[in-house]
């Protein structure tokens, strides 16, 4: 591998203008490609292992359930009677409107101030007329608002349409990237040029996403997850191999041979980190969910895109740089003041003290995840939504005026062909204090299935609601389903918590084995495994702290505490588990590059840290800064998601890289690197350390 990118990078270097005229070929024509074969994003919200979904599908089966719905809410501010001329009004203009089957009779509240009118849709939530657009009920209400009443949607159909996504935190991101990247490096030059290669890479990946939807449904979401990894880690990538190819400068080698042995080099780093988040992004097609799958493929192929766009763009655009990629002390041969590098003292003071040091930064991380033990998990609904958001008024109105439990029906389906069991079905749901209230019974048209909705006494997202739901299945006869949206993310819940150990295990138990094999030890994998799965942990337990606690969640928008979106703690856990590897891979690289020429345990994490502890910290710093972006996000999940990757990544190159790595490194010693002989013959050799370097040409002055 190493002799193959040496020639990768040193043809992509001796040939800028070519790599950069195929890059922007291959951008235009993914771009192409997209436009004329890609297809929009979609979501598919059928759950094939969810209960709920077999009372779903038998409502489509007799065509009077399952579909898309929506709620408008009516609501006089002064408190007086809605006018029924009004609500008439209002309800001939919804069932005007296309794809609506029905719109239900009004429902009042006690004081008849507010009214809410369900829109019953003959498509499913996924259709693309209905998903994410609210702008046909919108024209629907105009007139009624205009009147002076205060109109809310709310229901699935605009549960879909949710918060804008703005872009303008991560647009901040990428500007505090590039402050950084000009810190970090010392140039103005150096530091655009790993922002240029991740866009680039970035820019064919979208492409690359809109072509794969054509093959498969690919959630909405999914480009936003790709988007968010593949800018971190394209940056990172890039980060890595410019300042590896200016040390090469700085030793004299002209910008062809730095750029072959940057790549050469930090590329194998490059390929071995991308590949561990890869077989992480695959973990989550052990999740059983269709949606995680697509965001696992279309990260992937931003994954892919950006490395490749590192390995090849970067080399090219260092080339174009020269020696403007230098500092400018360099530039004009002035003297640099040498200090030893920070981190090098700082990896000396651990190791003299490795186990108080390790036994501190365990602490301090157990203490941080301690609030795990309280998670509790749900998919988002419109209670999570800003305050101001049409869907969270919307829920909040009915909350009020309705009950708790009105935001969140249970729907109970009864074959008529079962001799008595609607009866005994409502008489133990009767009988149930948490049950605040039950609608009279109806029955299909066809005669087949008799329908039952009852009203739990409780919010959808009280932490009673999964006992209610587990407690009523079991009570009901054996012919009732208990099926709608409440039941159906209930068991959403339960089987993603299932389903989280299963994912865990085998992303763990590759990556442990790809780190087997590049590093040629035991402990280091396994110990590896065991900070990456603590760090994320931590980060669960911050995200515990600030939303369902509520501490300090007024800081990032959040007025209320809710609990955790049921799709956080697999899709965070399968793509922070590849990103901290990142990390392990450029940091044990250099670890091991030098204990291999040195022999010497201590002294390699000494001089490992040192060599990689500035770029480590610069990049964990620019993935920092890219994932708050996306923390700023109106939408309570992109919040979730962005928060906790960012806590994670801090907690990573801190607590795990600047004290844990070293700390148990000086502890283990000559250990860290063993291998049994039996193992060792049995593991294929793949190297990613180097090996030792031809003498510099000559040495810059003040270098």
């Amino acid at each position: 591998m190493s002799s193959y990118l040496y020639r990768l990078g040193r043809s992509s270097a001796a040939h800028p203008w070519r790599v950069i005229s195929a890059w922007i070929l291959l951008v235009a024509t993914a771009a192409a490609l997209a436009s004329s074969f890609g297809a929009p994003m979609r979501d598919d919200w059928d759950v094939p292992g969810a209960r709920a979904q077999q009372g779903i599908d038998l409502l489509r089966e007799h065509g009077v359930g399952g579909f898309a719905s929506a709620r408008v809410v009516v609501h006089d501010r002064e408190g007086d009677p809605l006018p029924s001329a009004e609500i008439g009004t209002l309800t001939e203009r919804l069932r005007g409107l296309e794809h609506v089957a029905d719109v239900g009779p009004a429902r009042l509240s006690g004081d008849r101030d507010t009214a809410v009118l369900t829109v019953q849709y003959a498509e499913p939530i996924t259709h693309p007329d209905l998903m994410g657009n609210i702008e046909p009920l919108g024209g629907a209400i105009s007139g009624t608002v205009d009147s002076g009443l205060q109109v809310e949607l709310g229901g699935e159909v605009p549960d879909t349409a949710g918060e804008a996504f703005g872009g303008t935190g991560e647009l901040v991101g990428v500007g505090i990237a590039l402050l950084i990247l000009v810190i970090a490096l010392g140039s103005a030059v150096g530091a655009g040029l790993p922002i240029a290669a991740a866009v680039a890479g970035l820019a064919a990946g979208s492409s690359g996403i809109a072509l794969l939807a054509a093959t498969m449904t690919v959630s909405t979401s999914a480009p936003m997850v790709a988007s968010m990894v593949g800018l971190g880690v394209g940056i990172d990538y890039a980060l890595l191999l410019v300042t590896r190819h200016v040390e090469h400068l700085r030793l004299g080698h002209d910008a062809v041979e730095s750029a072959g042995r940057a790549v050469a080099t930090s590329g194998r780093s490059v390929v071995f980190a991308a590949v561990t988040v890869l077989v992480s992004l695959m973990g989550l097609r052990l999740a059983g969910l269709s949606t995680y799958d697509s965001f696992g493929l279309a990260t992937a192929i931003a994954v892919v895109f950006v490395a490749a766009a590192a390995l090849t763009l970067v080399p090219a655009l260092c080339r174009l740089g020269g020696r403007k990629l230098l500092p400018r002390a360099v530039r004009r041969n002035r003297p640099l003041r040498t200090r030893e590098p920070l981190t090098a003292r700082w990896a000396a003071r651990v190791g003299r003290k490795p186990l108080v040091w390790a036994l501190v930064s365990l602490g301090a991380l157990l203490v941080l995840a301690a609030p795990v033990l309280d998670l509790r998990t749900w998919p988002g609904d419109a209670s999570s939504q800003p305050a101001g958001n049409t869907t969270r008024q919307a829920y909040d109105l009915v909350a009020a005026e309705l009950g708790p439990g009105a935001n969140g029906p249970l729907t109970v389906v009864v074959p008529t062909s079962a001799t008595g069991a609607a009866d005994e079905a409502v008489a133990t749901l009767r009988a149930d204090d948490r049950i605040a209230g039950l609608e009279p019974v109806v029955t299909t048209p066809d005669g087949a299935l008799s329908i039952i909705t009852a009203e739990p006494a409780f919010r959808p997202t009280d932490e009673r609601t999964p006992d209610l739901i587990d407690d009523l299945r079991a009570a009901l006869p054996a012919s009732a389903e208990v099926t709608g949206w409440t039941p159906f993310f209930s068991d959403i819940s339960d089987m993603l918590q299932e389903r989280l150990w299963l994912v865990i295990a085998f992303v763990v138990g590759v990556s442990v084995l790809l780190l087997a094999l590049m590093f040629r030890s035991v402990l280091v994998p396994l110990k590896a495994a065991a900070m990456n799965l603590l760090s994320i942990t931590a980060a669960y337990g911050v995200l515990v702290a600030v939303f369902q606690w509520g501490w300090a969640a007024e800081l990032i928008g959040v007025d209320q505490p809710m609990p955790i979106s049921s799709w956080m703690p697999i899709l965070q856990f399968a793509i922070l588990f590849g990103l901290s590897m990142d990390y392990e891979v450029f940091l044990l690289s250099r670890i091991r590059e030098d204990y291999l020429r040195t022999g010497d345990p201590r002294g390699s994490v000494v001089r490992g840290l040192s060599a990689t502890g500035r770029v480590i910290t610069s990049a964990a710093a620019i993935m920092v800064v890219v994932f708050l972006g996306f923390a700023t996000e109106g939408d309570v999940v992109v919040k979730q998601l962005g928060l906790g990757m960012a806590v994670a990544i801090v907690l990573d190159a801190t607590l795990v890289r600047m004290v844990l790595v070293p700390a148990t490194m000086s502890l283990l010693g000559h250990w860290n690197w063993w291998l049994p002989g039996w193992l060792d013959r049995l593991l294929p050799t793949v190297r990613v350390e180097v090996e030792d370097e031809p003498a510099p040409e000559r040495e810059l002055v003040g270098v």
